[in-house]
């Protein structure tokens, strides 16, 4: 067994065990939700205690390596080369109302290159898997991105950050730019499963700013290994500190970086 398929397996034990947790909390948060700062950006004792399921499993078999989480921040020797970026509930928000739409995400940096990707769908009980060389999965079945390769054609799937309110860079005017061009772009309030999803082929492509390493390094992985390409919006290499990222089935890449570039102004569009 590769280092590799022991990192996935160990990632995918703590993916499934911090599921059960949100199962079990699901519906029965009643006051335990409240905000973390900005409006809407909310944070429920299901993210804290999915959290906490998934640190012990990782600090159990890894105890020399780093820790990125959304709740507890940066642990451990951060100049490890093994880097984990857990979101222990991407798509809180949904969680809160009970909107199907929720996952677990954790990703495996080495080096800074994110090499094992683990999402896990608790509602509708989808496993998706990656791990550099050795394919994506869903439900331990193969899985590909699709072979859309015109705009006009593709559906796509964004989303828009916390901090929406309080700048004109919020992602709206790429949002109707993008909507008149493809069949639809939909929002599903969880980037991580967005991910999945341009893995799967569900959606042909997917495009975002604002978040952090924990919501995209293991959909990174998920999209490469699926078949399909995951850049900076210029099509440039992606820096994940940037928030910022565009990732597509590979045939639409081109178009669907060059249609961001040439979005006009929010102004342009009252």
């Amino acid at each position: 067994m590769t280092q590799l398929q022991i990192f996935l397996d160990i990632a995918t034990e703590a993916a499934l065990a911090a599921g059960v947790v949100l199962k079990d909390y699901l519906g029965k948060l009643e006051d335990a939700v409240t905000e973390k700062g900005r409006p809407g950006d909310l944070v429920t004792a299901a993210d804290k205690a999915s959290e906490e399921v998934i640190l012990e499993v990782l600090r159990r078999h890894f105890p020399q390596h780093s820790i990125l989480a959304e709740e507890s921040g940066k642990l451990g020797n951060q100049d490890n080369q093994y880097l984990w970026a857990i979101d222990p509930l991407d798509g809180t928000t949904n969680y809160a109302h009970q909107y199907p739409a929720f996952a677990v995400s954790i990703g495996l940096l080495i080096n800074g290159v994110p090499q094992v990707g683990v999402i896990y769908d608790p509602f509708h009980n989808e496993l998706f898997q990656a791990a550099a060389g050795l394919g994506a999965t869903r439900d331990r079945h193969t899985i590909k991105v699709s072979q859309t390769s015109e705009l006009s054609k593709s559906l796509l799937v964004t989303g828009f950050a916390y901090d929406r309110r309080e700048t004109s860079d919020n992602n709206y005017a790429e949002f109707c730019h993008l909507t008149h061009l493809t069949q639809g772009v939909r929002r599903s309030g969880s980037a991580s499963l967005d991910l999945a999803h341009v893995a799967c082929g569900r959606v042909d492509g997917y495009w975002e700013r604002g978040l952090s390493p924990w919501d995209i390094v293991a959909g990174i992985i998920l999209v490469q290994e699926a078949g399909g390409k995951v850049t900076a919006y210029d099509g440039s290499p992606l820096k994940i500190e940037t928030g910022r990222i565009l990732a597509t089935n590979g045939y639409l890449h081109d178009s669907l970086s060059h249609e961001l570039l040439q979005v006009p102004p929010l102004s342009a569009w009252k």
